[in-house]
């Protein structure tokens, strides 16, 4: 498989981890877009929420746990933060292993896009 998410939850691309363990990983981005971006994958590879099955949904749920406690840890995420998923291409998902972006650090603007 050619998918650079699965490289870098395997450890054949190096990335600045947050946070791993033998499901989930939360790194860095490499080009970030706020002061704090990380991004959160699960390891198993799905492309997109639209391929989400029930047996998933445990994975999914400590993800979201284990941003919050990354955010809740943060300083400078005390004031607020932002967890975007896009869906397919049209909402901007460039990379088709399904993941989240924490964003913080700065006042986020609404509308988003």
């Amino acid at each position: 498989m050619d998918c650079i998410f699965c490289k870098i939850f395997a450890g054949e691309i190096p990335s600045e981890v947050v946070y791993r363990d033998d499901d989930i990983l939360i790194f860095k981005d490499i080009d970030p877009k706020a002061p704090v971006h990380l991004l959160a994958i699960p390891g198993k590879h799905i492309e997109s929420l639209n391929d989400l099955t029930e047996s998933d949904t445990e994975v999914l749920g400590r993800l979201f746990i284990k941003m919050k406690d990354i955010a809740a840890d943060l300083p400078e995420l005390k004031n607020g933060y932002r967890i975007v998923q896009n869906n397919g291409k049209e909402a901007g998902q460039t990379v088709f292993h399904m993941h989240f972006h924490l964003f913080g650090g700065r006042r986020m603007m609404w509308p988003p896009g």
